[in-house]
């Protein structure tokens, strides 16, 4: 298929092909016609093998219209592409579309196709690693005096996690056909979910019907002051996420999360043993309380042991290392996404992660915090949801629900996030109102406890893919747990 070298022009093309980046023209042009013979093979490279990858602009021009063509579930043969490439400068030079045709005429076997894939997506990677390395060296060598080494070691680290997860080093404009296509998905899994939940469940039906669940790329913010739950809730989703872990293998030999997630959590405040103790509290349903003081009998005893059997292989990932920093954060995300995949990302809190050059602005501080965030959450497809503390002046006022005004020293929080979340519990300053016993005040005030003693208020502030508002959900503090309300009036937490 490609032209034959005249004697004179051999000797040129072997010195040109010693020094040119890896590549395989044969593999490029087997599998493109495979692909137009049989667009089926597409389903089976689509996932992992972009444009880009191919060494001949002309082949990445080609796979890429076929690739509109089947997406959009037309035919992509040589007769139909025959039009889009009559004018084509790179084909005119190879002797115009008949070169579709001898690509079919040519095409090996369709089961062949995946193992070409595989070759032309590794010799890409090659080439970019090439490309990176001397990048990365050039940024070294010439920026001694103007850019601090750790600053150049976590670009060069960012830039080698997007190699290895998209095999490219840098995000350019992307055709408007690849947009559409990942909305259509999206779109399929909330339609095969029975509508309403097109993100990552967060274990609470109540909530889910709000949000829709957590939208991968999205920052979330759950804010509240203290002792209000806001730790507990986001150790429940994330527990919830994490049981119901379920992934397949893809074409590529990578595992693709199906249902729950991988879940990473910062826990800046408190230690890994303390959630550990949470969690335990939360499947087996006995008081995290009574664990820590070991109040309890054999048979509660053997409840734990059980329940830490059970749990004990979920993944669920604690980074309990007190005052990191924004950068050291990033870049333990990115290398669990890599060694173990990664589906979310907790931050609790957001006000304790430190920014990458100390200053006496915290407001400026924490806005180069969240900004980070959001771009991580971008950089790896997850939801990110950072804890944040509220002000002092929630307490000053008659009504105490809070509003984004109060989120402390808020900067770019909500400008950044794309959701802003409180948790509100009423029972927690109704109950320091009690009045003396015995009076008929204390009898009405220990009926509103009733009431209120187990409910908790999610009040979603803002929100860009859908509307705000308020979720009543259960909550049992001897256990720390949120769950929907209709869960308690069954009578139960589980």
């Amino acid at each position: 298929m490609t032209a034959e070298l005249t004697t004179a022009e051999a000797p040129f093309a072997d010195a040109a092909a010693a020094h040119a980046p890896p590549h395989n023209i044969e593999a490029e042009q087997a599998l493109l016609g495979a692909l137009l013979y049989d667009n089926d093979v597409y389903q089976r490279v689509g996932d992992f093998l972009k444009p880009d990858h191919f060494y001949d602009p002309l082949h990445a021009r080609i796979y890429e219209s076929a690739s509109q063509l089947i997406i959009a579930g037309s035919l992509a043969d040589a007769v139909v592409l025959r039009s889009r490439f009559e004018r084509d400068p790179g084909m005119a030079e190879i002797g115009g579309p008949v070169y579709l045709a001898d690509l079919m005429r040519e095409a090996p076997d369709g089961a062949s196709a995946v193992e070409y894939g595989k070759l032309i997506y590794d010799l890409a990677l090659r080439r970019e690693l090439i490309r990176f390395g001397q990048d990365v060296a050039h940024t070294a060598e010439d920026s001694v005096d103007d850019i601090p080494a750790t600053s150049v070691l976590e670009d060069a680290e960012r830039g080698l996690f997007a190699l290895a997860e998209t095999g490219g080093t840098q995000k350019s404009l992307r055709p408007f056909h690849e947009a559409l296509e990942e909305s259509m998905k999206m779109a399929s899994a909330a339609y095969q979910r029975g509508g309403g939940l097109s993100g990552i469940s967060t274990g609470l039906k109540s909530l889910d019907a709000k949000l829709g669940g957590m939208h991968r790329s999205d920052l979330i913010i759950l804010a509240g002051r203290p002792s209000m739950g806001k730790t507990s809730l986001a150790t429940n989703i994330a527990f919830s996420m994490a049981r119901a872990y379920q992934a397949e293998e893809t074409a590529d030999g990578q595992r693709k999360t199906t249902e729950g997630g991988v879940v990473a959590f910062f826990s800046l405040e408190m230690s890994s043993e303390q959630l550990a103790t949470r969690l335990i509290a939360d499947y087996s349903g006995i008081s995290s309380y009574h664990i820590r003081q070991g109040k309890i009998d054999a048979a509660q005893f053997e409840d734990i042991r059980d329940a830490v059997h059970e749990i004990n292989q979920i993944p669920l990932y604690i980074d309990d290392t007190g005052g990191l920093s924004i950068g050291a954060l990033t870049a333990r995300a990115r290398r669990l996404k890599r060694r173990f995949g990664l589906d979310c990302i907790v931050v609790d809190y957001l006000q304790l992660v430190t920014g990458s050059s100390r200053t006496d602005n915290r407001v400026q501080e924490i806005s180069e915090v969240t900004q980070a965030l959001k771009a991580l959450a971008k950089e790896l497809n997850v939801p990110v949801i950072a804890l944040s503390q509220l002000s002092r002046q929630v307490e000053n006022r008659d009504d105490k629900k809070p509003q984004l005004s109060d989120l402390r020293e808020s900067g770019s929080i909500e400008q950044d996030a794309d959701v802003v979340m409180f948790v509100y519990r009423e029972a927690y300053y109704h109950e320091r109102l009690e009045p003396k016993e015995g009076t008929e005040q204390h009898l009405q005030w220990e009926d509103e406890m009733r009431e209120i003693r187990n409910q908790a208020d999610v009040i979603i502030g803002k929100q860009r893919h859908g509307p705000i508002g308020s979720v009543k959900v259960a909550f049992d503090p001897e256990r720390t747990k949120f769950s929907d309300l209709d869960t308690m009036d069954r009578g139960g937490f589980d």
